[in-house]
């Protein structure tokens, strides 16, 4: 196994300050921009990659900068389901009035076959107590994993659904659900992931779980629950995890092949909108080499 790549160069300008052990890590010195010089994006990829989500904060973006930043990070990608916030060509806003609230442990769009590589998520309204957000370190929690667990692992594999969506909980109206609904019902996917992807970047071994899980392959309804109960919990040990107290302004970029992440739905009647911009992703690669499928597709 490869170890984790470390940053080996950093502008002077830009500091690294790890948040938690094992994941995590606020980046200073630098405002986060289409302009970045080509030293500096490396060294905010490098640090992604070395630990997973990092954070900034006092960027205060405006839409089209933070769709401009992501083009200079990757290829912008529109939410396959959600359609894109008016005035945007790829942001969705989760915003909590209408039921925004990501409160489960979920990877984004694991129901596709290439989802997103990395997400860039920012704070434009937050909450004055609670809204905070957790992410998980699926590379830690792999290698967790007792090693014949972990040799089970390497030959599952599972299918994923957007059949349910985050962006649209139980705290959305019984209308806007309604709504939500019909316009969902069309546009379903399916896509068989192997549950141990290797990270074309790291080369790691990271777990392929998360909220969008229906089953897992060639196993019945109660034995895949179990066996998800038992891979995730490694997941979300607090070992593997970090939070992240927003402030207005704040943005978080994670890496979505080696990550999960809950937002934590604790703020009542308060309101919380963030906005996102998710970065082109690969299809993924089982450790027998064997790729992910889209099993299912839109309705025409």
């Amino acid at each position: 196994m490869s170890a984790v790549p470390q940053v080996e160069f950093l502008p002077t300008r830009i500091t690294l300050h790890p948040v938690a052990g094992r994941v995590g890590a606020e980046v200073r010195g630098v405002h986060l921009s289409s302009q970045l010089d080509d030293s500096a994006l490396a060294s905010i990829r490098s640090a992604l990659h070395q630990h997973k989500v990092i954070f900034f904060r006092n960027q205060h973006l405006t839409d089209a900068e933070h769709e401009a930043f992501a083009a200079r990070f990757g290829t912008p990608v529109a939410h396959p389901t959600i359609q894109p916030l008016v005035g945007t060509h790829y942001t969705v806003e989760l915003d909590s009035a209408h039921g925004g609230r990501a409160n489960a442990w979920h990877t984004d769009v694991t129901f596709v076959d290439a989802y997103p590589q990395a997400s860039i998520l920012r704070a434009v309204t937050v909450p004055d107590a609670g809204g905070d957000t957790l992410w998980a370190n699926t590379a830690s929690a792999y290698q967790d994993l007792p090693t014949e667990l972990r040799k089970l692992a390497d030959q599952l594999w599972a299918r994923h659904s957007n059949e349910y969506d985050y962006a649209y909980d139980g705290q959305a109206s019984a209308a806007s659900l309604q709504r939500y609904r019909d316009e969902f019902a069309a546009v379903l996917y399916e896509a068989d992931h192997p549950v141990v992807r290797v990270h074309p970047g790291t080369h790691e071994r990271t777990l392929i779980l998360g909220q969008f899980l229906r089953n897992l392959l060639g196993y019945s309804r109660e034995q895949s629950q179990h066996l998800y109960a038992l891979l995730q919990s490694y997941v979300t040990r607090q070992e593997n995890t970090v939070r992240w107290r927003w402030a207005a302004g704040d943005v978080a970029i994670w890496d979505n092949r080696a990550t999960q992440h809950y937002a934590v739905n604790d703020y009542g009647d308060r309101r919380r909108v963030m906005r996102r911009v998710t970065v082109a992703g690969d299809i993924p690669v089982g450790v027998d080499g064997r790729k992910s499928v889209l099993r299912k597709t839109p309705a025409r």
